[in-house]
């Protein structure tokens, strides 16, 4: 954890490598036991390119894991051979990949979001008309600052989003009130945890060691803050924290379910439905892939297989038959 920490990686990222890096181990020390291998410790230093090659490739062939999966186990075993047991591997690329399988996104019709919406009420309705008015991916919803929803510009700031790159986009005009009302709510909260002396919120370390109380300003309170303190995983400071991902995504599920839609409805397909909606109104795929954060514009592509007229409009015989 200390190598993880020092290296500034975030919580999710850091979660993600333990696991990988605690079933790497599981796994060499159950074919320990199998090949009936002389008992000790295990010795991470002696670990082969062989062994990390066989591990990825049974992930690919038993275990039919996701191609990011396998990318994701890669990268954490990697991580804690070098980077903690300094042990440096040489070449095992040749490993049996993953299928990379694009998936067709799913996506509500404008219909389906307002059946969606009115399913809900306050401050998850507003978070899931923002998520989808504004294109954002879950943890950039609840990662959201004060700062980062600039209602006089009509603009919303996207901090560190996927690849710790920042980008700016469109912030719904039909929201602006609702977000003014919801802000100086917020006012409420900041101003009673400052009264009792409340912990400031989380700030990345680097910001945080060089400007210790700027967790306690206003401009850096999130956005969708939790209801309850909440313990930091990393540090132990009880704190204020933004909403949890597990609970906004029970929420839509509930919501869903409430309004009958007949698709499984996960709050990321808010933002499948932005960008499918873009496109269907004229929007082109550049300016979507800037909006969306896309690195590579044949990540955006995707959208165009569910556009409302898929194939330039084309009609089915069917339709024209008789």
């Amino acid at each position: 954890m200390q190598h993880l920490r020092t290296g500034h990686y975030r919580w999710r990222t850091e979660q993600a490598y333990r696991h990988w890096a605690g079933r790497f181990v599981r796994w060499l020390e159950e074919r320990r036991r199998t090949r009936t291998v002389p008992s000790g410790a295990l010795d991470l230093q002696a670990v082969t390119e062989a062994d990390v090659k066989e591990f990825l490739s049974e992930m690919a062939t038993r275990q039919r894991t996701s191609a990011s999966s396998q990318k994701q186990a890669l990268n954490a075993i990697v991580f804690l051979l070098r980077e903690v047991y300094g042990h440096e591997l040489g070449d095992f690329s040749d490993f049996t990949r993953a299928a990379h399988n694009p998936r067709i996104p799913v996506v509500l019709s404008r219909a389906e979001c307002r059946q969606l919406f009115a399913a809900l009420d306050g401050t998850t309705r507003l978070m899931a008309e923002l998520m989808y008015g504004s294109g954002l991916r879950l943890m950039e919803l609840l990662g959201l600052r004060v700062k980062d929803v600039d209602l006089d510009r009509q603009q919303l700031v996207v901090r560190a989003g996927k690849g710790d790159k920042d980008r700016v986009t469109v912030l719904p005009e039909s929201l602006s009130e609702r977000l003014r009302l919801h802000r100086d709510w917020l006012h409420g909260i900041f101003d009673e945890d400052r009264r009792t002396g409340a912990p400031g919120v989380w700030l990345p370390e680097g910001l945080e060691r060089k400007y210790p109380k700027a967790g306690e300003s206003w401009e850096w309170q999130w956005f969708f803050p939790s209801r309850q303190f909440m313990t930091d995983p990393r540090s132990g400071v009880k704190r204020r924290h933004h909403i949890l991902d597990a609970t906004f995504q029970q929420t839509i599920r509930q919501a869903a379910r409430k309004a009958q839609l007949n698709k499984r409805v996960t709050p990321h397909v808010l933002r499948h439905s932005f960008a499918t909606h873009l496109l269907e109104s004229g929007t082109d795929i550049r300016t979507l892939q800037e909006l969306l954060g896309h690195k590579d514009v044949a990540t955006t592509q995707i959208y165009t297989h569910v556009m409302k007229k898929p194939g330039l409009g084309v009609r089915s015989p069917l339709d024209t038959a008789g």
